[in-house]
């Protein structure tokens, strides 16, 4: 009979992968304070973010401006995106610590949130300080969204809390993916934009496996519940991004820059192309019910 007293513990599988991300972050972080030239002049021929990533671009309006409108809208855009991040970011933190309250310290996945919660820290000071060396200040969501977002951090948990991380990161990455490699957008926006992606997608890769973890043998009532409120988060972020007010403030007509956003063919397809993975990994966890894709569709995330 083959003794079973040193047998190895089986693991589980959120701490196996929380143990990997660690090891993750000790290798590779990044503290903002000395990777960005904070001191570096900012280039004037230089964009916010990827025109192509521009909620005018390819339409009427945006043929119509001259190049330093297009530059300027474009850091507003980019500065109203970082303060999303911001704000979603103060969400998240608050949603996993309450999640971590009083669980075991010496758990992998325990200090992994701690770890994510001190990066998340980082980023928001990061942003905070790009959009003040762009001259531009923070763009704050509308009361309702602020206060949808408080009840939002407040009742969501398990699979619910960890779905609207996931939806704010993976959008967010497709973009950044591009600014970091842009050449004609500012050195300042492709250093935290390659920052926030490194350090992001063990974020992301966290959030899947709680995700998993935590939907794993629910009912079907369960799934349909928490589908439709990981939905109405992902409107709460996607409709907060880029605020009315970037228009106003890049001289433009913000009546009619909010319609050729609203009806932007090219713009609709990048969103689509940002959300592709999420919409997969949701699929797999069998989070897209028919009132979820409804949301989801008038978001252009499907």
């Amino acid at each position: 009979m083959t003794s079973t007293l040193n047998a190895p513990t089986a693991v589980p599988a959120t701490e196996d992968v929380s143990a990997r991300l660690l090891d993750s972050a000790a290798l590779l972080s990044y503290d903002p304070a000395d990777e960005v030239d904070w001191d570096a002049d900012l280039d004037p021929k230089l964009y916010g973010l990827n025109p192509q990533w521009s909620t005018l671009y390819g339409t009427d309006m945006w043929n119509e401006m001259t190049e330093d409108q297009r530059i300027l809208l474009t850091r507003h855009e980019v500065c109203s995106i970082m303060s999303t991040g911001i704000w979603f970011e103060m969400i998240l933190q608050q949603m996993v610590l309450r999640d971590q309250y009083c669980k075991d310290s010496s758990a992998s996945d325990f200090q992994f949130a701690l770890t994510e919660i001190a990066d998340e820290c980082r980023h928001s000071i990061m942003f905070a300080r790009a959009c003040t060396k762009m001259g531009i200040k923070a763009y704050v969501p509308g009361r309702i969204s602020r206060e949808l977002g408080r009840g939002f951090k407040a009742i969501a948990s398990a699979e619910t809390a960890y779905g609207g991380i996931l939806v704010a990161e993976e959008v967010l990455d497709v973009m950044q993916r591009d600014w970091m490699r842009g050449e004609d957008v500012l050195p300042l926006v492709r250093t935290t934009s390659k920052i926030h992606v490194v350090e992001e997608s063990r974020h992301m890769t966290f959030a899947r496996q709680q995700m998993r973890e935590r939907i794993e043998g629910k009912s079907a009532a369960r799934r349909k519940a928490s589908a439709l409120v990981v939905a109405i988060a992902a409107r709460m972020i996607v409709s907060n991004m880029v605020s009315k007010d970037v228009y106003v403030n890049a001289g433009l007509d913000a009546d009619r820059a909010v319609r050729e956003a609203k009806n932007n063919a090219h713009h609709h397809m990048m969103m689509r192309t940002s959300s592709e993975h999420l919409m997969a990994f949701l699929h797999d966890c069998g989070l897209v019910t028919k009132p979820a894709e409804v949301i989801y569709k008038r978001l252009h995330m499907l």
